[in-house]
């Protein structure tokens, strides 16, 4: 573990750098049409993800607590699952409402733009929070951690805890969510170019269900006895893989890369289940999103695109305030 915390340190340290270097690439500009300077009675509202999601949680406090200082309406709301025909009625309930502003983190790249166009359309101020649709001309300002370079970062982490060998699985919630694709996509490519001897095995799904990613990590060692490491890609899939390694009698022996750093997570690694949290800055994500939403209703410049911070985590460095400040919250 030592040598992996003074590789990490690094890590870190790279990682903290990747916020000015998106925003450097940020364009800015109205992109908003007419606004107004007065606040007085403004509502900006918030669709997250999955509702009782640390990430979300967290995302949704630092949210509220800005639109409090900035002076304008708060409210949010999410699904109790990552799923389009959940996450639409929400929409249209909002929509209904007509606010002035809203950050959501669409739960499909594609799925829902029809939704969101027509209310963007209808004048409220749209921003992609954490999530993206494939449309451009969705959202005002996009929001979100540089989630291929997390994915590159989590393969070469799991790599050292691996030794270089074995095979190794990425457990994800669903295909076509913009975020997790990037960080497979960064993860597999990491692997494949700088760590040739560990066998990539096909990426498997579990729909944001903790005890779904449990069966597949039971049923993935007993099909490959090999089976080294597991990158899970998310709050819940990191939940489900570290109980699944538990229930395998696997502790220790197959090492855990996991995207995020909420309590159940932050506790997996205290005790070992897990080896590598890579934690986003989901509180900064809601701040700028109503940032950025407050800005485009007064008719002010907005930026286009903004990243935000990732930190890795280990037991080697978990106990800096430094670093524990990018746990996630269970609740505001």
């Amino acid at each position: 573990m030592g040598t992996m915390g003074k590789a990490m340190k690094v890590g870190v340290l790279a990682l903290l750098l990747l916020p000015a270097t998106a925003c450097g690439k940020s364009g800015t500009g109205t992109g908003t049409g007419s606004g107004s300077g007065n606040l007085s009675g403004k509502t900006v509202q918030l669709i997250v993800g999955v509702k009782d999601d640390p990430f979300y949680i967290t995302m949704t406090c630092g949210a509220q607590a800005e639109a409090q200082k900035e002076g304008v309406k708060f409210s949010a709301n999410g699904s109790a699952q990552w799923d389009v025909s959940q996450q639409r009625p929400i929409i249209d309930s909002v929509a209904a409402t007509k606010p002035a502003g809203l950050l959501i983190s669409p739960v499909d790249t594609d799925a829902l733009t029809p939704d969101l166009k027509q209310l963007q359309d209808g004048g409220t101020k749209v921003v992609l929070v954490d999530t993206t649709v494939s449309d451009s001309s969705i959202g005002v300002s996009r929001i979100s951690s540089d989630n291929e370079a997390g994915g590159k970062t989590a393969a070469d982490a799991l790599a050292k805890q691996m030794g270089d060998k074995g095979s190794a699985i990425v457990i994800s919630v669903k295909p076509g969510v913009s975020t997790t694709d990037a960080r497979i996509k960064g993860f597999q490519d990491q692997i494949k170019a700088a760590h040739p001897n560990i066998t990539l095995l096909p990426v498997q799904y579990d729909n944001d269900d903790p005890a779904k990613a449990a069966q597949i990590v039971q049923s993935t060692v007993a099909a490959h006895p090999d089976l080294a490491g597991v990158f899970a890609d998310n709050v819940k899939t990191a939940e489900g893989v570290a109980a699944g390694v538990n229930q395998a009698g696997k502790k220790g022996a197959i090492k855990i890369s996991a995207f995020d750093a909420g309590p159940t997570q932050v506790q997996d690694l205290k005790n070992g289940t897990v080896q590598v949290l890579i934690a986003q800055d989901p509180a900064a994500i809601g701040v700028q999103g109503v940032q950025q939403a407050v800005a485009a209703i007064q008719g002010k410049p907005v930026q286009a695109s903004i990243g935000t911070t990732l930190v890795a985590i280990t037991s080697d460095n978990m106990n800096d305030p430094n670093v524990s400040k990018y746990f996630y919250k269970g609740s505001c």
